[in-house]
């Protein structure tokens, strides 16, 4: 589908106080090469929505191999309830084996955790995205204040674009709240991470999630060793106009 005339900071503003559901239909409707990226709460929010515009949407998940084994679960869960594919993506397995021979299991607690996320996410992530135009994420501002608090509803993604190519990206729920999300969740009897039963709020993988405490950020439960200002794994940076 041609996208010579695709305006994403113009469609940002006209789109801005619009629902998710209006977002998606304006992603789907542009784009027959996208899909959305699935992992959590808002993500499955995403999924819900979509299947209901575009049955056959496309869906892909990241399998770091350091999963917790209720994350496993949850992607069967929402694969047989919606009736989906989704594309489980790997990291290469002779750079996984490099990064702990040298470094051991857990060196992100020393050295911090962009350089295994580069591996066990980023680099899966932008080899399947390049097959791709544009993609559907479930960011919203308000999951860190530090990194996020300017996530527009539709964006040029200046992290996957290139000289020769324009890559998109759709935040569809930019504008909710946590709450928001849930009270979807509840309503639509939409499949949750059981996880979140016990106190896990943002999840991720099992070395680098825990439980959040009664009024705590959501997000403090990743990463909780390093600053604010570093809680985000690669996969989503700033566009840089």
């Amino acid at each position: 589908m041609s996208t010579e005339n695709f305006n994403p900071e113009q469609l940002a503003k006209e789109y801005d106080a619009q629902s998710p559901a209006a977002i998606i239909k304006l992603a789907v409707e542009n784009f027959d090469n996208i899909a959305i990226s699935f992992s959590g709460a808002e993500d499955v929010v995403l999924v819900d929505i979509a299947t209901k515009i575009n049955p056959d949407v496309n869906v892909f998940s990241l399998d770091t191999g350091r999963l917790h084994a209720e994350t496993y679960r949850f992607i069967e869960q929402v694969r047989e309830h919606y009736g989906i594919e989704i594309d489980v993506l790997s990291p290469d397995t002779d750079t996984v084996q490099e990064l702990v021979r040298k470094k051991g299991l857990y060196s992100f607690y020393k050295d911090g955790h962009k350089e295994c996320c580069s591996i066990r996410k980023v680099i899966p992530l932008r080899r399947h995205l390049a097959g791709l135009d544009a993609w559907i994420t479930g960011q919203r501002k308000d999951q860190s204040p530090d990194t996020r608090n300017a996530v527009p509803v539709v964006e040029r993604d200046a992290a996957f674009s290139n000289a020769d190519k324009n890559f998109y990206k759709f935040n569809p729920l930019a504008n909710w709240t946590s709450a928001q999300v849930w009270e979807y969740i509840r309503s639509n009897e939409v499949p949750f991470n059981a996880l979140h039963e016990q106190g896990f709020s943002s999840i991720g993988c099992e070395p680098c999630t825990r439980p959040v405490l009664p009024n705590q950020h959501e997000r403090e439960g990743r990463w909780w060793w390093e600053e604010s200002t570093q809680k985000e794994c690669g996969l989503h940076v700033a566009d840089k106009k």
